[in-house]
């Protein structure tokens, strides 16, 4: 075994290999998502099966991507003047606190599904903060198309393995016993990932200063990262979108727990294909080309829901959501990861960089979301696949605002 693993080594090209602390970066990542895959996905059906409103499921969303902004710029904060892994530790037990009050709350979740969704918000605010942070640190330009396809193709393993399992599990159980046991799986994946976290060592920085609040200078200035952070925004109206709708729709058109988490299974199977195919022979210089391919296929997708909303135009377009959501959010992070390092100070902007990139994409989710619910009172009328449709149109817009490196960037 070792001889083989010296063997695929030395088939990298040594710029592209990854260092250890990359290496365990994915791996504990890897671990999260497992957790968070099992219990974010059902935690969704959860309040639907207590509510049955497309409201609850709606404004639980909101206010979680209305209170992400605020706690990345308390995480910021943190990660600057302590270190990204002081924050990352504290987003890890942030969630492990979370699913712990869900299982003792019960059925009372749905009656506060605010304060549910405000401490949802601050955990992953934490833990994105320091993990976005950290991914910009463990590579370099020479191997970050290849480590964000390994770290997807890890990240979307374990979101194939956890809704299956959970699915199978409650599929097993009574009533919302099954839930509780999946949500006590995800405390227990929280826990190892938070104990695994001890492998990365901090870093001393001269840089401690926090200059959140100077941001909006280089926005004004470089024109570069003003056209990403928009980018940022529009895909993120989609996404936001994306984030609850396919698992409600799913549960609508069969209605099975298990079948919801096997559909999942397909879906993240086909993104770790796509992230393989991606890593190994996507080219930086066809960028807009891959995020034209990506748009169009959303466009294709939604016109199916259009025409038809049943489980196989459902399946149909989420087949093809996840093939090319990969796509598109790769390009636009190693886009981003890109122009970070061309900002003042030279990538000491960093924390700073990721914080405003999420002020924009969840006013996105936001924006999309109220859309939604302004527009559409349920799950089966016209209005939602036209949101969808019209979400997905926006994508081309973002083709054009990723540009191609070079010349321009201050303007």
């Amino acid at each position: 075994m070792g001889r083989v693993m010296q063997q695929i080594r030395g088939a990298v090209p040594s710029e592209k290999r990854l260092s250890k602390e990359a290496v365990t970066s994915i791996v504990l990542h890897g671990f999260f998502q497992f957790g968070a895959s099992m219990s974010s996905v059902f935690l969704t059906l959860y309040l639907w099966r207590l509510t049955h409103s497309l409201l609850v499921s709606g404004m639980f969303n909101i206010v979680v991507f209305l209170f992400t902004p605020v706690g990345f710029a308390l995480a910021g904060w943190f990660a600057k003047r302590k270190d990204r892994m002081v924050a990352y530790r504290i987003g890890i037990v942030g969630f492990v606190f979370f699913y712990l009050l869900v299982i003792l709350s019960g059925a009372a979740v749905a009656k506060y599904y605010v304060l549910f969704a405000v401490i949802n918000a601050l955990a992953s605010s934490f833990y994105w903060t320091a993990y976005l942070t950290l991914m910009y640190e463990v590579s370099n330009e020479q191997n970050r198309m290849r480590y964000l396809s390994l770290n997807m193709i890890a990240f979307t393993l374990a979101g194939l393995a956890g809704p299956a399992l959970a699915g199978l599990i409650i599929s097993r159980m009574d009533g919302l016993k099954g839930y509780m046991i999946v949500f006590a799986f995800a405390f227990v994946m929280f826990l190892l990932t938070t104990i695994g976290s001890l492998r990365i060592k901090t870093l001393q920085s001269h840089h401690r200063a926090y200059y959140l609040h100077l941001m909006f200078l280089p926005f004004r200035k470089n024109r570069n990262w003003r056209w990403s952070l928009i980018a940022y925004y529009i895909y993120a109206m989609l996404q936001g979108l994306m984030m609850f709708l396919p698992n409600l729709l799913l549960y609508q058109a069969t209605p099975r727990e298990d079948l919801v988490g096997y559909l999942g299974v397909l879906f993240s199977g086909l993104a770790v294909l796509t992230g393989y195919g991606f890593g190994k022979w996507g080219k930086l210089r066809f960028s807009k080309r891959y995020l034209a391919l990506a748009a169009t296929g959303y466009i294709v997708g939604a016109s199916l829901l259009l025409w038809k909303l049943d489980i196989v135009t459902i399946v149909i377009y989420m087949v093809l959501y996840s093939s090319f959501n990969v796509i598109q959010g790769n390009i636009l992070t190693n886009h981003y990861y890109r122009i970070i390092g061309e900002l003042p100070l030279k990538g000491a902007l960093r924390i700073e960089s990721i914080v405003m990139r999420e002020l924009f994409v969840n006013v996105g989710r936001i924006t999309a979301i109220l859309v939604l619910l302004a527009t559409a009172s349920n799950l089966t009328g016209p209005m939602l696949p036209l949101v969808l449709l019209a979400a997905a149109m926006f994508q081309f817009v973002v083709v054009f605002l990723v540009g191609e490196r070079g010349k321009g960037g201050e303007k």
